[in-house]
């Protein structure tokens, strides 16, 4: 009995620790491995002899699950479109994809696992921003550089000069959406709502509330939630007695969809506004028709005619079956330009790497043409989305 004690301890310890090896496998996409377990072998250099090997963090599962399927589906999409035109330096492509479950410690993690155990190159994500500044700071620490997608908080690519953006800011989108509420819908007076959970959402309220009174609007209230609150009652009444012309909510998908029917219950019937942070079918599914009449700024819209666009549309549909989101084009353009800066670089160091990304400029992306700043950001153009039928339509651009 004494001898059976520690073995079956032994055996219990063991057992947890498959476990949890299981628990932390990504997955990869690219040549030779479509989802699943990973089967190309992480080795020094980012990748086996034959494979440069990239990374991807993202939210497949948790509050913003929409958001990291979108963007996983636009990198891959992108990392397939170059192997079939052979590679870049003579090898195949392939990402190494983690799920951060929505959670900033756990995208952290990931990107720790990224860069001392896989030896990626350069890594892709994430699309919170509180997300890829928990990212930014390993990434950046390691020397290898990161691309976000769509984290729009200005501080992201603060950590240092690995970390990119192929996004517009937060600074720009709340300018874009304050002159869109005074010059397009004539509003005088405007309450915000934010998530003051998110550094996103922080960030376009910001702005929003100096830009707004620049132009001649005034801030009747600004209330405020946290990330997965259910219940908004309390807020939007406060807003009501204010008798705001619209209401400017810069938050996600999962947050927007129940405050608009909370809303429309109320009586509040004037539209709402938001940022990029709504762009998602789960919108619609959420608000129903209570957000018919309200707008938000966006990276694309799939009604633009541009020739690049409609075909990574129709590629995009023939793959997964469903008009990209602007998430899946910022995923395609993030995973484009590091490719592009790969095809450059002198060699697979972070060094050379990091230089080539940021010589990015002019480049023909599906969400706009990007060119990066001096600080890492891209310079391009927004669009203002308005909601009706189901279905965000195309109102109008408005340039840096």
């Amino acid at each position: 009995m004494r001898r059976s004690a520690p073995m079956l301890l032994l055996a219990a310890f063991a057992l947890f620790a498959a476990a949890c090896q299981k628990k932390s496998q990504p997955t990869s996409s690219g040549e030779g491995a479509q989802g699943g377990q990973a089967t190309q072998p992480a080795a020094a250099g980012g990748g086996s002899s034959d494979t440069i090997l990239l990374g991807e963090v993202g939210s497949l599962t948790g509050a913003q699950a929409t958001f990291g399927v979108s963007t996983r589906n636009g990198v891959d999409l992108a990392i397939k479109e170059a192997n079939a035109a052979g590679g870049v330096k003579g090898k195949k492509l392939a990402v190494r994809v983690y799920d951060d479950q929505s959670k900033p410690e756990e995208a952290a993690q990931a990107t720790t696992r990224l860069v001392t155990q896989d030896k990626v190159v350069v890594i892709l994500g994430e699309v919170a921003s509180s997300n890829s500044l928990a990212m930014a700071e390993k990434a950046q620490s390691a020397g290898v550089p990161m691309i976000t997608p769509a984290s729009t908080n200005p501080t992201v690519t603060q950590k240092g000069d690995y970390i990119f953006r192929v996004c517009f800011i937060d600074p720009f989108q709340g300018y874009v959406m304050a002159k869109f509420a005074r010059e397009n819908l004539k509003a005088n007076d405007v309450a915000i709502l934010q998530d003051n959970k998110s550094a996103y959402s922080f960030g376009l309220t910001d702005v929003f509330k100096v830009e707004f009174p620049k132009m001649g609007g005034k801030i009747t209230t600004i209330e405020s939630y946290s990330q997965g609150d259910t219940d908004f009652r309390a807020q939007l009444t406060a807003i009501k007695k204010t008798k705001p012309q619209a209401i400017y909510v810069p938050g996600y998908y999962n947050d927007v969809g129940i405050i608009a029917r909370q809303a429309r219950e109320l009586g509040l019937t004037v539209p709402l506004m938001g940022g990029d942070g709504w762009d998602s079918e789960k919108l619609f599914e959420l608000a129903g028709n209570t957000l018919d009449g309200s707008y938000f700024s966006n990276h694309y819209s799939p009604d633009n005619p541009d020739p690049k666009v409609q075909k990574f549309i129709a590629d995009y549909k023939a793959a997964y079956g469903s008009v990209p989101d602007a998430l899946a084009a910022l995923g395609y353009d993030a995973a484009k330009v590091a490719i592009a800066a790969i095809e450059r670089a002198k060699d697979l160091s972070g060094p050379a790497l990091r230089d080539a990304i940021a010589q990015t400029k002019d480049f023909p992306g599906v969400a706009g043409t990007i060119t990066l700043d001096k600080d890492r950001n891209a310079v391009k153009s927004a669009a203002v989305l308005k909601i009706g039928d189901g279905k965000a339509q195309f109102v109008t651009t408005i340039t840096p």
